[in-house]
């Protein structure tokens, strides 16, 4: 079957770490060109890759099918909207974009030309997402009453980089809100109503660096909470149910690995050590389980895999334009309920 050709427009860390290796280890892509201003380091890495200067530049290559954009997040809705205008495919990294409302238009552009347009929620494929989800839906915890999602980190200083910077869609909020909010209406739907007290905590940039989210559903509440002052790390996920519980320490290993220059093919990718692997208290008929889950393999690659199959089969993606948006939404709504110091209804 012949190769998808494919684009990257941007080369920091996202572009390096988090597409560039799928692109370059997918079967089903060519990856052929990476926009990068003032460097050539795609061109170092991945030799057969070539370097040109600007998305016009890319976009003129008409062989080119797919184009990933890693750029900042202010930057997304007129590339994107570029990109779809030029009648190719488009993937973003999230956060999709800044207002919801420029989401839900490039989502009815891509409609319109019958284009696959997503974006990059990779947390649905962390390993312990995935064992969360086949957990809830094999009935496991019975009925969830309490699911409570982490993703905190420790540092007290402010780097030189766009996220932390003053600018349309930076900050904490939408950089880890964006994934905490999806997964949690992957599993449980949109909420009813939402109250959210959004922090600068650090008191070193100008933008928000911590949040407590709380997605308020009719049977449950949904706890979204991040910080950047987190010195000693509480569970990653704790979720309660009617027949019992799951607690689970540790992050998905694929991002420090991608980091350290881990491609997805290496042997081990995507594994769970062993001591992160989350304790199960539950019923299981008349017997009583208290023990360690095996954490089911995480992978990124699968939202390639999938994208590559929406284009060649004309169908929707599993991460679609409109349900990132919507999550653009209820960041939107957070910044209103935490301003405003109240619930606010859905």
């Amino acid at each position: 079957m012949e190769k998808i050709r494919a684009g990257l427009v941007g080369y920091g860390l996202s572009g390096q770490a988090f597409h560039a290796p799928f692109l370059h280890s997918s079967s089903q892509i060519d990856f052929v060109k990476v926009v990068e201003r003032h460097s050539k380091k795609a061109e170092e890495r991945y030799p057969y890759v070539e370097s040109v200067r600007s998305l016009d530049e890319l976009l003129s290559d008409e062989s080119i099918e797919l184009v990933v954009i890693t750029t900042p997040n202010e930057q997304h809705f007129p590339m994107i909207k570029q990109v779809l205008e030029a009648g190719k495919h488009a993937v973003a990294e999230k956060p999709f974009t800044v207002h919801s409302e420029e989401g839900h238009e490039l989502a009815r552009l891509a409609k319109k030309k019958n284009l696959v347009l997503s974006v990059y929620q990779n947390r649905r494929w962390d390993g312990d997402f995935l064992t969360i989800q086949e957990l809830i839906q094999s009935g496991a915890i019975g009925d969830v009453v309490s699911y409570e999602a982490h993703f905190d980190r420790f540092r007290n200083f402010a780097k030189e980089n766009w996220r932390e910077q003053d600018r349309p869609g930076s900050g904490i909020l939408y950089d880890l809100g964006s994934h905490l909010i999806d997964q949690a209406v992957v599993l449980f739907g949109m909420p009813k109503a939402i109250t959210a007290e959004i922090r600068n905590e650090r008191k070193v940039t100008n933008t928000d660096d911590a949040f407590d989210i709380r997605l308020h559903y009719d049977q449950l509440t949904a706890t979204l909470k991040a910080s950047m002052l987190v010195k000693e790390q509480g569970p990653h996920f704790q979720i309660h149910g009617t027949k019992g519980s799951f607690i689970k320490y540790g992050m998905d290993p694929q991002e420090n690995a991608l980091r350290a220059g881990s491609l997805p093919s290496d042997p081990g990718f995507g594994e769970d050590s062993e001591g992160n692997w989350g304790l199960l208290n539950s019923e299981v008929g008349r017997l009583q389980y208290r023990g360690k889950v095996q954490t089911l393999k995480g992978s990124y690659q699968s939202f390639y895999e999938n994208i590559c199959q929406a284009i060649k089969d004309s169908r929707d993606p599993a991460v679609t334009a409109e349900q990132a948006a919507q999550t653009i939404k209820l960041i939107e709504l957070a910044r209103q309920s935490s301003l405003d110091g109240r619930t606010i209804e859905i």
